[in-house]
């Protein structure tokens, strides 16, 4: 009842309660902001790996001391190996693009239409026209953003130079050949929409002159992350000199970059929570000058120091839990609608806030996950509590005698 009475604002006490009003929003906006900002990461860091591997494959083998002309039966081989869900060859070289709107750098990627249907990410994302004249080999799909890039629409040509191209008396000469744009897809990565080109598989023999090879074997495993365990059986299963790589290794660099870039905003931002924590001392220690002779009074009559000890400390928990109760609703309240916080905010500043060009996904995601925004919820109300101590002690140490004496 006391600690509930000395929260509440009177006439005299008014820059008390002010004080205790910004230490209250400090802990919610402090709460609010690590929440929000480490959902974001956990959401980025999601959406691209499942970008990054919806596209290309968790595993890599790649031919070595020969030419890969054996890979059917590769192929063949490792799809049986257990925690594989697919195999496929595919042919991979870099090209440039031309259209109408320009010419840019392309990723071409020959591969059968069976196993482009497999990788759902592009199958299932296709915005204009089919894979059926694909499959006959009358075309090539492209990303979104590079057919607009270019100024090309379904069924213009495409036109594709590759520097390896003939050899003739004068030197190597670039191959140049248009192809039909048959599908163009969305899968939602900048750089996918606007670098790849997936060509038939013995179309793309024929352009790279490469008949009767591969460029290497995709495999597909049912848990990416054990990606290392199958290692091993998939090696033996190549029955021929193979090198390996995983999904982990190719973005290593990446991701570590990523892990601590998280790691040093949590510390950033764990300093507002504590910036609104000592918000909490300084209004107490005023709380309790303040209040020095009602203390007195309280001792005087019975109560004990513990007594007076719990009231300002159950004052300022009351400001820290209700902080970080209001911050968690906030941060909730925001993750479940972020894209469109996005889109008011840009609206309202007259700017593109997380553009795709530079973050590579072209819609902002929160991603919660429970064991993280607890951490934050119970680094908030310890770090609370722990301002509430020294306060409420220097309260509980208070002389009533020489408070009084003056009186």
């Amino acid at each position: 009842m006391i600690a509930w009475r000395y929260l509440r604002s009177r006439r005299r006490e008014t820059f008390i309660s002010i004080i205790a009003g910004f230490s209250f929003a400090g802990i919610m906006l402090g709460v609010a902001t690590l929440i929000v900002v480490m959902a974001v990461m956990n959401g980025f860091r999601t959406e691209l790996v499942g970008k990054i591997l919806g596209l290309n494959g968790h595993i890599l083998v790649q031919a070595t001391a020969s030419t890969f002309t054996d890979y059917k039966d590769v192929t063949d081989r490792l799809a049986k190996v257990p925690g594989v869900k697919f195999a496929m060859p595919f042919i991979e070289g870099q090209a440039l693009a031309s259209g109408p709107g320009g010419a840019l750098g392309a990723l071409v990627r020959g591969v059968e239409r069976r196993d482009l249907d497999k990788i759902t990410l592009v199958s299932t994302n296709i915005k204009q026209g089919s894979l059926d004249d694909f499959e006959q080999g009358k075309g090539v799909a492209i990303g979104s953003r590079l057919a607009q890039n270019l100024g090309i629409g379904l069924g213009d040509p495409i036109t594709i130079v590759s520097p390896r191209g003939n050899v003739t008396p004068m030197g190597v000469t670039p191959r140049v050949k248009a192809f039909p744009v048959v599908a163009i897809f969305t899968v939602g990565m900048s750089e996918y929409d606007a670098g790849f080109v997936f060509m038939p598989f013995g179309v793309a023999q024929d352009y790279f002159n490469l008949d009767g090879r591969a460029s290497a074997v995709e495999i597909h495993v049912a848990d990416p992350d054990k990606v290392g365990a199958l290692r091993k059986p998939i090696e033996e299963a190549a029955q021929r000199s193979v090198y390996v790589t995983d999904w982990r290794q190719r973005n290593v660099t990446f991701f570590s970059a990523l892990e601590v870039e998280r790691n040093v905003m949590f510390l950033i931002l764990t300093m507002i929570v504590l910036v609104a924590a000592l918000n909490i001392v300084a209004g107490l220690t005023m709380l309790v000058k303040d209040k020095s002779r009602d203390v007195a009074v309280l001792r005087t009559i019975g109560a004990t120091r513990g007594s007076v000890m719990r009231i300002f400390f159950i004052t300022g928990a009351a400001i820290g839990t209700t902080g970080t109760i209001a911050g968690f609703l906030l941060g909730l309240f925001l993750c479940l609608n972020i894209e469109e916080v996005r889109q008011g905010l840009s609206w309202i500043m007259g700017t593109q806030l997380y553009p795709p060009e530079v973050y590579f996904l072209s819609r902002m995601k929160a991603d919660m996950q429970t064991g993280e925004t607890t951490s934050v919820v119970l680094l908030a109300l310890g770090l609370s509590l722990i301002a509430t101590i020294y306060p409420a002690w220097k309260a509980a140490k208070l002389d009533p005698v020489e408070a009084l004496r003056y009186e």
